[in-house]
């Protein structure tokens, strides 16, 4: 009888412990499109991994695949179809889909990417989640560059005027309709093949935040940029999870995992691209003649932004939401950030 009960402790222990290593085998594949040396993946995503980690005591791993499971745009339905459990990506390389996330992407947006990161996940919280435009996966931090700029070789960049008719590689629909806007000619290509298109004389210029420049080697073909306080235009950027995969956690797993995503993945990717701002500031010191816009070139800045304005506010209206008072209450958000 008492071998009897040993052996039944014995097995339920056994069990046990079986049990809990099934439960610590949890793993969540992450795609992307960026090489690891990239801010996004290095300073950004492996910082956040590691955190689900220590935040789960282990029982959640996530694996950064080795390589793209697609281009760019597919991102976000590589999530939604569930190929994928987690992906990264830009809300503008599927035009159309997110068209209430334009209001971060606007022209004098925020003076540094952590404030703009914040408030936007903030604002989305509020006001846009509601709309659905994420439908299928959960937003697990959202959040933008830091200020953007144009990048000119061998051409005065102000009066923004005297740049009609320059060929300028552009960052997605927004900077297309802002540099057509402007009178100089839109180049739709990806960011890694700017290098190329600017060394063959393809291109005279190009949209980049400061960041960008140097990590696609394009600090070697350009001489000018063009500032403007907030930046003359900021990319939305997203990280999610496929619902279906972050539904199949336990309860204790996905809080774990909300309290180091949301806002706290947002402020971490802003203070990142903050950092990678300076580190290529200093990269391109005496090099790159940085100007800021004249009040002439923020006038026409501005101009060129109405259209831009009027879509954004249609999609607002669309989904039954104030544009203006939103919009309001996002820059007061970056200002209060950006205080303290």
């Amino acid at each position: 009888m008492g071998f009897c009960r040993k052996l039944l402790v014995s097995t339920i222990a056994s069990m046990t412990l079986c049990g809990g290593a099934v439960a610590q085998e949890v793993t969540l594949r992450l795609a992307g499109f960026l090489p690891p040396s990239h801010a996004i993946v290095k300073d950004m995503i492996k910082p956040w991994v590691a955190d689900v980690k220590e935040a789960t005591e282990g029982r959640v791993a996530i694996q950064i695949l080795d390589a793209p499971l697609g281009p760019p745009p597919l991102q976000i339905d590589l999530a939604v179809s569930g190929a994928a459990d987690i992906t990264y990506g830009v809300n503008d390389y599927t035009s159309g889909r997110f068209g209430l996330h334009g209001i971060v992407q606007l022209p004098f947006y925020a003076d540094t990417a952590e404030a703009g990161s914040v408030a936007y996940w903030r604002i989305y919280q509020k006001h846009l989640a509601a709309a659905g435009e994420f439908k299928g996966v959960r937003p697990l931090g959202l959040f933008t560059h830091g200020p953007g700029a144009l990048f000119m070789r061998d051409r005065s960049v102000s009066p923004v005027s005297d740049l009609a008719g320059a060929k300028v590689r552009v960052a997605g629909p927004m900077t297309n309709s802002l540099t057509a806007n402007l009178g100089m000619a839109p180049v739709q290509a990806p960011a890694p093949q700017s290098y190329e298109l600017m060394s063959g004389g393809i291109i005279d210029g190009t949209y980049f935040p400061v960041e960008a420049v140097p990590f696609f080697k394009v600090d070697e073909e350009v001489t000018t940029a063009l500032t403007a306080p907030g930046g003359l235009f900021n990319i939305a950027f997203f990280m999610v999870i496929n619902e279906r995969s972050f539904n199949r956690l336990s309860e204790a797993d996905r809080q774990a995992i909300l309290r180091v995503s949301g806002e706290a993945f947002s402020r971490r990717a802003g203070q990142a691209w903050d950092r990678s701002d300076a580190n290529a500031m200093e990269q391109m010191r005496g090099r790159v003649k940085f100007v800021k816009a004249s009040d002439q070139d923020i006038a026409a800045l501005k101009e060129a932004t109405k259209p831009l304005l009027a879509d954004i506010r249609n999609a607002y209206e669309q989904h039954g939401l104030d544009f203006d008072a939103i919009h309001e209450e996002l820059q007061a958000e970056v200002q209060a950030l950006q205080a303290k």
